[in-house]
């Protein structure tokens, strides 16, 4: 009946027990057969019931009265898929080209089923989606006033079903790598205009030329005629973002550089960033503003195992090529070094930087290299 098939033929309980197929034998006035296996004629049955006046009505109706209203599996599964479609109608109208492989993953992966369970429960949440969708980008808005703006709650992108989609919009509209932690969400966030601890999450920067097009272009443009490093915001970079043209970009892990730089070198020095250890949102967006820009980019930190993860992280997202970091670099200055502790890591842009430092057992920070480093900085080098 739930395959929507007529009660004809013959139905088969393989692993009937004893009273089952007695039953069996009694309703239709057979003996009993040998073998575990029952086999019942459907129209033997409703003719039972229809002349014995049981159920006048025959088979079907004594199911139904049995066990209450059956459904064909078919009607409930269209009319299932019909609920869905209505769920997702407001988000497909707003999908453009952009989002459309992102659209069919959460949707033919059932992402959007698991996180909500059912279409009742989906609907409000895809609708919301649809309107987070329509107002991306936005230019530097906080993500708790947009959220209250686009949806009514103000921390509806905070966590849940809602925010998880949300964000994974958010990085299918900038391509951002997938990862985790709160950086990484702060990252996506940033890259469309939306911001999330704006002022906390800062970089350092040393020598960086901005032009005299935005406010954050023109302090640096200041800054860099001074002399003196300047520490950026996300919020500078994501509201009012420099414009920045090609140029060698050098990248560091510690702020030692940064001022050893701009005591000896000041205004001549080349842009130099510094990450401060893992880069954050705000070390993260400028990279990608340069990287948009055309800059090159090359990278230099501590030959330890942390230095290494750093650098994986770095230069596995951006086109950076490693500066003074490499196998033949540390084997330069090893000797400089004091005790490697930790776990090690694969430096995955040298495999044989990594077995360099197990051997040697020594690590050698940014401190130790500085003259190099500056060479390296000076305007003619």
């Amino acid at each position: 009946m739930e395959r929507g098939q007529p009660l004809h033929g013959t139905v088969t309980l393989a692993d009937a027990t004893a009273a089952q197929r007695a039953a069996a034998h009694r309703l239709l006035g057979r003996r009993p057969r040998a073998g575990a296996k029952v086999t019942v004629s459907l129209d033997a049955v409703d003719d039972v019931l229809r002349r014995s006046g049981v159920c006048e009505d025959g088979l079907a109706a004594a199911v139904v009265a049995l066990t209450g209203p059956v459904s064909e599996k078919a009607a409930v599964a269209a009319k299932l898929a019909q609920a869905w479609q209505e769920a997702f109608a407001p988000l497909e109208e707003v999908v453009g080209r952009q989002l459309a492989d992102w659209y069919s993953t959460i949707r033919d992966t059932g992402l959007v089923r698991r996180l909500t369970g059912n279409p009742e429960a989906a609907g409000p949440i895809l609708r919301d989606l649809a309107a987070v969708v329509r107002n991306l980008p936005a230019d530097g808005e906080p993500l708790g006033h947009f959220a209250a703006r686009v949806t009514r709650r103000a921390h509806a992108l905070d966590e849940g079903p809602l925010a998880t989609l949300a964000l994974g919009a958010a990085r299918a509209m900038t391509s951002i790598p997938n990862g985790s932690g709160s950086e990484w969400r702060h990252e996506v966030w940033a890259s469309v205009g939306l911001l999330r601890d704006d002022v906390s999450s800062t970089v350092l920067t040393l020598g960086l030329r901005g032009d005299d097009r935005t406010p954050t272009g023109r302090a640096l443009a200041a800054w860099h005629e001074a002399g003196q490093p300047v520490v950026l915001t996300l919020r500078q970079l994501v509201r009012n973002p420099p414009v920045f043209t090609e140029q060698l970009v050098s990248v560091c892990e510690n702020p030692v550089v940064v001022t050893a730089a701009a005591d000896r070198l000041g205004s001549t020095c080349q842009p130099l960033i510094c990450t401060n250890g893992q880069p954050v949102a705000a070390v993260i967006h400028l990279l990608r503003l340069l990287t948009e820009a055309g800059a090159e980019l090359r990278y230099h930190g501590d030959f330890d195992w942390g230095g290494l993860r750093i650098a994986n992280a770095v230069l596995d997202r951006f086109p950076a090529r490693p500066w003074r970091f490499d196998t033949k670099s540390y084997l330069a200055v090893a000797p400089r070094g004091h005790t490697l502790t930790g776990t090690p890591v694969t430096a995955q842009w040298d495999a044989n930087l990594t077995e360099a430092l197990r051997t040697t057992g020594k690590a050698v920070e940014e401190e130790l290299v500085l003259d190099a480093l500056l060479t390296d900085l000076h305007p003619n080098a």
